[in-house]
């Protein structure tokens, strides 16, 4: 029922009661006039007075009901207001370094004294595992020894190659002069054959015409263009058998076929010398002992004697980090090359974080990040997001992230956990509105304002959103008030009383 049919009902109610209280007041006036027992007279006044207190609470219902029908339900509004929002994604995360290095043994040595163990930190330039001192004096001595014996094996081998090398090098030079001769006589002489091709084609064209001729012709055998035609045929047939230019360059074709003959034997030749010199650059004794020495060299090598060299004070942390694998052992001599122990840097460190596929279009490489790590907050940035998904502990598909600690600290101990906040986009200076304000259906988005006293739904486009609002980009303005919160009992159109919140 509208506001106008509750005010007719309303005066019409008025009417009625208006109506009903004079004819009342007649009757009464009516049995005044009649006298009246004393007794029955008191009866009359009370059932007067109880009438007209009955006819008041009724009146008071009436209207009561009248008052609840004609109110409006009272709504909660905010003004939309201007300001900045921040949108971010918080998640938590595993402390792991961004930078680890493994140690091999580069010699063959014994180890001497492991000074950091599994699990303690190391400091830049600081020995981690340094060699027993006999031993490694020993192999080094070795090492040394080998090369000077690798040495005079070398020169022999070298003094005996030369040869060898000469005539390596002789066929180098001779097959890219013949190949070079071999591609510029075969093209003339395929020049060569394409002019004898073409005066053939000449000659056997100029033929077929004269033949059309001297059937066109052929009517009048007496006539002297028949005898003359007769003649140029047998001419012309003669020609292209016996053409003068064409056996000059078939003799020419014969001529640079055979020294196209003589070039390609050379070059198989040279083909040969080259085999043989690459084969015998080094005689039987030469190629055993350059294999000696490469057999000796696995083990003392210069690399191994440079390696030793460079250890001697030990191994070294390159950067400061925690030793996370220790596989030496204290007086164990490693092989070469076997794995001694792990360094992963406390100064390159990250945390790696699984982002959802809700989250994935909002995240981007170089944003910014607020990494807290037992109750110490640091900056952080985005630096890597894996391009294939795997699957959590729930079966639902995320991605790896790795936020990389800009300021890390001696606070900062790997493996342990991080809480991440990833700023993924700022606005400043947008219109804001309630998180709880902004509701969807099939259009899209919308929300309920108060104008003049009526819901009214407006379709909005938003942007990004914060755990509390959510930027507004089209559909409101700056002082629009909008309803903060909707239950099932308001719809558009409806008029309420709005009462607007700070």
């Amino acid at each position: 029922m509208s506001d106008m049919d509750l005010q007719k009902s309303e005066k019409q109610k008025q009417k009625e009661f208006k109506k009903a209280e004079k004819k009342k007041a007649k009757e009464e006036k009516k049995q005044a006039k009649t006298a009246m027992e004393p007794g029955r007279k008191k009866k009359i006044i009370k059932r007067s007075i109880f009438g007209g207190v009955a006819a008041v609470f009724v009146l008071f219902i009436v209207y009561s009901n009248i008052a609840a029908a004609n109110a409006k339900p009272i709504v909660s509004t905010m003004a939309v207001t201007r300001g900045d929002i921040e949108q971010t994604i918080s998640t938590s995360g595993s402390v792991v370094s961004d930078e680890v290095k493994v140690y091999f043994a580069p010699a063959s040595v014994q180890v001497g004294t492991i000074h950091v163990k599994l699990g303690e930190s190391a400091s830049k330039g600081q020995a981690v595992i340094t060699y027993d001192e006999t031993d490694l004096a020993n192999e080094k001595r070795t090492a040394e020894l080998k090369l000077q014996q690798n040495e005079g094996s070398y020169k022999d081998s070298i003094q005996k190659n030369n040869e060898s090398l000469g005539d390596l090098g002789e066929a180098n030079v001779n097959l890219a002069v013949l190949e070079q001769q071999i591609t510029d006589i075969d093209n003339y002489i395929k020049e060569l054959q394409k002019n004898v091709d073409d005066k053939k084609a000449a000659l056997a064209h100029e033929g077929a015409l004269l033949q059309i001729s001297l059937i066109d012709w052929a009517d009048d055998p007496m006539s002297d263009e028949y005898e003359n035609l007769q003649k140029l045929v047998q001419i012309n047939t003669y020609e292209q058998s016996n053409n003068a230019e064409i056996r000059a360059w078939e003799d020419e074709i014969t001529k640079y076929t055979d020294m196209l003959n003589n070039c390609k034997e050379y070059k198989s030749e040279m083909k040969s010398q080259k085999s043989s010199a690459e084969s015998t650059k080094l005689n039987a004794g030469g190629k055993e002992e350059l294999e000696a020495k490469t057999e000796i060299e696995t083990i003392s090598s210069q690399e191994t004697l440079d390696a030793i060299l460079a250890t001697e004070n030990g191994i070294m942390a390159e950067f400061d980090g925690v030793v996370t694998e220790m596989n030496a052992v204290e007086g164990k001599t490693p092989t070469v090359g076997e794995q001694l122990f792990k360094l992963e840097s406390t100064e390159n460190v990250k945390v790696t974080i699984t982002i959802s596929k809700y989250d994935l279009e909002k995240i981007r490489v170089g944003q910014k990040a607020a990494v807290t790590i037992g109750g110490f907050t640091y900056d952080g940035e985005v630096s890597k997001i894996d391009k294939m998904a795997t699957k959590n502990n729930s079966g639902a598909s995320v991605v790896n992230t790795d936020i990389k600690i800009l300021n890390p600290d001696e606070n900062i101990f790997l493996g342990v956990e991080a809480k991440v906040s990833v700023s993924t986009e700022k606005s400043e200076g947008t219109l804001l509105v309630p998180f709880s304000a902004v509701n969807t259906d099939m259009d899209g988005s919308f929300v309920y304002a108060v104008e003049n006293g009526i819901v009214v739904k407006k379709p909005v486009q938003t942007g990004i959103s914060s755990a509390i609002d959510v930027e507004i980009t089209e559909g409101l303005n700056e002082g629009d008030q909008i309803l903060t919160e909707v239950n099932s009992g308001i719809s558009e159109g409806m008029a309420v009383t709005a009462m607007p919140q700070q």
